[in-house]
Formats: structure tokens, C-alpha cells, sequence
């Protein structure tokens, strides 16, 4: 690829990117990839069971992505890799367990699946990775029901609107707003002096 090409490339918005895929350019694919990685990675990790876990769903992300990109007409690409995150995370779910509720014991231990996933401590890299407020509001989210946790991060890690959560979430967005107030509420009462700052965020 010529300079100049690789130059205008690195400048194009995400259709520009894609027409340029589309007609085989793999580098256009790349600048996407990277262009997306950190709040994709982001959501996926603070959903998964570890870093190995979030590398798998964050590539098969992209190899669905792929399977369908001439297909893809959306305006938003973000919103979309994250729908595609969304359902991938639960298909992993239900494989684990043949009839998944978030209210189910997950196990002989009659801990519910919803308080299982947000029940997990911060890892030592998590503790370490950023400033104080950051870990405070990572662990706090992680104590909110699923639905309000996945609106929370898509709001705050993702920077969708509240129409493209719904769309993630196939659900109303009065519903979406509903949980993003809900999970700002609980949220409240654990970071009251942060509580300033996640409104301007929010």
C-alpha cells in the first residue's frame, strides 16, 4: 500500500474503513480492530471470567463481524460489536447450563448466577490500573443486576446512547433509561462523594 493511502486510511471514518475492507484491503480491517479495541475489550472483560476468556469472545467478536460485514448496513459500528458481545456472552452462558435464569443457583452452592457474576473481586491488575475512583466504581458495578450493569458500562465504557443500548439490550428505551437510573441510584448510595462525577458521565 502506498504512503499516502496508509495516510488517508488512518484519517477515514468507519465507512470509509469498510468500503476500503470490502474491496480487500486488510489494513482498513486493522485500523477498525484497533480503533474499537479498548471499549469493546473493556466491556467484554468486565463480563467475562478472566482475560482468557475475554481474548476468546473479543476475537470471535470479530469473526462474526466479519461473516457478516457485507451485510452490515447500521450506522453505528460500536453499537453493533457490541450486540454482537451482548449475545455471544449469553450464548457462553446458556452453554454452561442448559436453562440459565440470572436467578437460578448456579450450583450446590445456591449462589444465584446474577450474584455469582457480580460477585467477583477486582484482580490485583484491576487494583492496580488507574486511579482510586476507577476501582471503586468498577467494584460498586460490579454488585448491580446484570441488565443494569451491561447499561451502566455501555453508557460509561462505550459511550452509546441510550437508542443503541435498547437495540443491544432488544429492549424498550424507556427500559434502558430505567436501568441506567437504577443502577445510578444503587450506585449512590456505595460512591456518594464520587456520585458528581458519574452524573456528569451519565
Amino acid at each position: 500500500m502506498k504512503t499516502e493511502d496508509k495516510n488517508h486510511l488512518m484519517e477515514a471514518d468507519d465507512a470509509e474503513l469498510l468500503a476500503a475492507y470490502r474491496n480487500g484491503d486488510s489494513e482498513a480491517l486493522g485500523m477498525l480492530v484497533e480503533k474499537y479495541k479498548k471499549p469493546l475489550f473493556g466491556f467484554i472483560y468486565k463480563f467475562s471470567e478472566g482475560r482468557e476468556d475475554a481474548d476468546e469472545v473479543f476475537q470471535e467478536v470479530w469473526v462474526r463481524a466479519i461473516k457478516n460485514m457485507n451485510r452490515y448496513r447500521q450506522k453505528n459500528l460500536l453499537s453493533w460489536l457490541f450486540r454482537i458481545a451482548h449475545n455471544l456472552m449469553i450464548d457462553r452462558i446458556r452453554s454452561r447450563k442448559p436453562v440459565v435464569s440470572f436467578d437460578t443457583p448456579a450450583s450446590d452452592d445456591g449462589i444465584a448466577l446474577g450474584e455469582r457474576l457480580a460477585g467477583r473481586a477486582l484482580s490485583p491488575a484491576d487494583e492496580t490500573d488507574g486511579h482510586a475512583l476507577g476501582a471503586r466504581i468498577h467494584a460498586a458495578a460490579a454488585d448491580l443486576p446484570p441488565e443494569q450493569r451491561e447499561v451502566f458500562w455501555l453508557r460509561m465504557e462505550g459511550g452509546l446512547s441510550f437508542k443503541e443500548i435498547a437495540k443491544v439490550q432488544k429492549c424498550s428505551i424507556n427500559t434502558a433509561l430505567a436501568r441506567m437510573q437504577y443502577a445510578l441510584s444503587k450506585l449512590r448510595n456505595e460512591l456518594a462523594e464520587e456520585y458528581g462525577e458519574l452524573l456528569e458521565a451519565g
